[in-house]
């Protein structure tokens, strides 16, 4: 429901592209990783899977489970709450494998939350954790890198802007582009999940560039 929703509601905010590497066109079920940096990239992200004929199951922050009738929302359709730092964050590797084993693609945000700044700007993804990591040397599933650029356009910096921004982005529509990569078989590093979490950063971080300059964003070429 949440795919289908952001399908319609994301082109009343923006004008929404995406575009596939080689070896993408048709995703095999795995566990799609993106760049976070805005409050609107989420649905941004699954209108474009949505495009491409997929519906994942999203991990996200436990505290989205407390907003009243979200929270509901998120809870029917079977998504997973990631409880970080918490004897319960175990569990959501285990659910979000039952998922996987139940041929659903998994959508998780490696960089565990979105930047600390004001601009509008792109700027390349942050350090990813290793959930990732371990979720994919567990699954053996693989990973499908995606870039996102623009989100920041429609919501970013303090809470009023992002009210501002919210509020004005239908008569804006300002550009949006999503671009994925070709899935990465992870096989295990045998390193606690250094080398994949690096592979996973670095493939995303190419999705990003790619989006981005489709954007004609300057920051493409940055970091």
């Amino acid at each position: 429901m949440l795919s289908r929703l952001a399908r319609h509601v994301v082109p009343v905010f923006g004008q929404l592209t995406v575009t596939v590497d080689e070896g993408a066109e048709r995703l095999p079920v795995g566990i799609v990783v993106a760049n976070h940096s805005s409050l609107a990239d989420p649905a941004i992200v699954l209108a474009a899977l949505q495009r491409l004929g997929t519906r994942p199951v999203v991990m996200a922050t436990a505290g989205l489970w407390r907003i009243p009738v979200l929270g509901g929302v998120l809870a029917r359709e079977g998504h997973i709450p990631v409880h970080r730092g918490d004897p319960r964050a175990s569990r959501s590797l285990d659910l979000a494998q039952e998922a996987l084993e139940r041929g659903r693609h998994i959508l998780i945000y490696a960089e565990g939350g979105l930047p600390d700044r004001k601009d509008a700007a792109e700027a390349a993804p942050g350090a990813f954790r290793r959930g990732l990591a371990r979720l994919a040397e567990r699954t053996g599933a693989p990973v499908i890198p995606v870039g996102q650029a623009g989100a920041r356009r429609v919501v970013s910096g303090s809470v009023a802007k992002q009210w501002a921004g919210l509020a004005t982005a239908p008569l804006r529509r300002p550009r949006l582009h999503v671009h994925v990569g070709a899935p990465l078989l992870m096989e295990g590093g045998g390193d606690g999940g250094g080398a994949l979490t690096a592979r996973a950063h670095f493939a995303v971080t190419a999705a990003w560039r790619t989006a981005a300059s489709r954007l004609g964003e300057p920051a493409a070429l940055a970091a």
